[in-house]
């Protein structure tokens, strides 16, 4: 394609599956990781040249870096947002990492002359303060951020998406936003340094879990998701779309059913019962992590990826094919023993 493009975040999971892609596809990527000592690491797994792959050491928080990394740039795919398994001290910690990184990366990307932004939000800034039970969820719905049930990370991702989409309104003349909102992001490893959903898989695999909580999650392929970021760069009038990335809504019963059939000697460890919501809400008062997703219990978030699909012709694979080859690569890595 001839093209350059900045994918800000390239030691994340997502984002080395969507450099990948770009690199195959003709691109030039230039790259931010907050320390070029991750360099010697990522580029064996990466792929591509000095010349077709640049690194630049960029911080959310600072502006030291950006303008660098985004000179000559036509593109930017914005997948760095901050992360963490644990719950953080402070919901700040999240929040403020991802509203104000993404408003730095559009504002340099504006003044780089940046023709489309592509932002990866999640379905965690739709799918959340709606109540309990089943709902069905399209591009127009909205978390709301003062819900019960709106924890740290969800906060992080509805409020950076709403900033970008406002700084857009008023700044963002002769510069195209499109925004992807991915549901539980699994498939392969290439690397023990993987995103919180790769943990649901690990936690069923390694025997963690005693048995199933009622808790589910849309699943989507990492590759079939680097796929849907490169046709969101390039497919023409997308300006102001929005996409969920999404299959269908599994139950933690159900994924560990399918790893139970596809993988019986590998999956033994795998509970076969479930974990009664009594357990899981005991647990919640001495685990913050637990404590974060109690509040899921029963409830069914099911987004639809319809408009992805009518769009941009975009679908994800069957989640079996995603669940079985984020499993065997966990078990390559060395993440879980069997």
């Amino acid at each position: 394609m001839g093209q350059t493009v900045l994918v800000s975040g390239g030691s994340g999971y997502i984002a080395g599956f969507i450099i990948q892609k770009l690199l195959a596809e003709g691109w030039t990527v230039h790259t931010t990781v907050r320390s070029l000592n991750r360099e010697v690491q990522l580029r064996p797994l990466l792929g591509g040249t000095p010349e077709t792959l640049k690194f630049f050491a960029a911080d959310l928080m600072q502006d030291a870096g950006w303008a660098e990394a985004l000179a000559g740039c036509s593109h930017v795919a914005h997948v760095a947002s901050p992360l963490s398994n644990v719950p953080p001290r402070h919901e700040d910690d999240l929040i403020v990492p991802a509203r104000e990184g993404v408003l730095r990366a559009l504002r340099f990307a504006k003044a780089a002359g940046v023709t489309r932004f592509v932002q990866t939000s999640s379905v965690a800034a739709i799918a959340y303060g709606h109540g309990k039970g089943t709902h069905h969820f399209t591009e127009a719905d909205w978390t709301n951020v003062d819900s019960k049930d709106a924890y740290a990370y969800v906060k992080s991702k509805t409020i950076a998406e709403r900033a970008a989409r406002d700084w857009m309104a008023v700044e963002g003349s002769g510069m195209e936003f499109v925004s992807i909102n991915p549901a539980a992001v699994l498939g392969p490893v290439w690397s023990p340094d993987f995103s919180a959903s790769i943990e649901i898989i690990n936690q069923l695999l390694s025997g963690a879990l005693p048995g199933c909580p009622d808790l589910g999650f849309g699943i989507v392929d990492v590759r079939d998701l680097a796929d849907l970021h490169v046709r969101a760069l390039v497919e023409p009038g997308l300006d102001g779309e929005r996409f969920i990335a999404s299959g269908p809504f599994l139950k933690m019963k159900d994924v560990a059913a399918i790893l139970r059939e596809r993988m019986p000697l590998e999956a033994r460890r795998v509970p076969t019962r479930g974990l009664p919501d009594w357990i899981v809400r005991l647990g919640a008062r001495f685990n913050p992590v637990i404590k974060q997703v109690v509040g899921e219990l029963g409830n069914v978030r099911d987004a639809s990826a319809a408009h992805a699909l009518e769009r941009l012709g975009w679908k994800t694979r069957a989640p079996a094919e995603s669940i079985v080859d984020c499993a065997k690569s966990l078990i390559a890595q060395g993440v879980v023993k069997v």
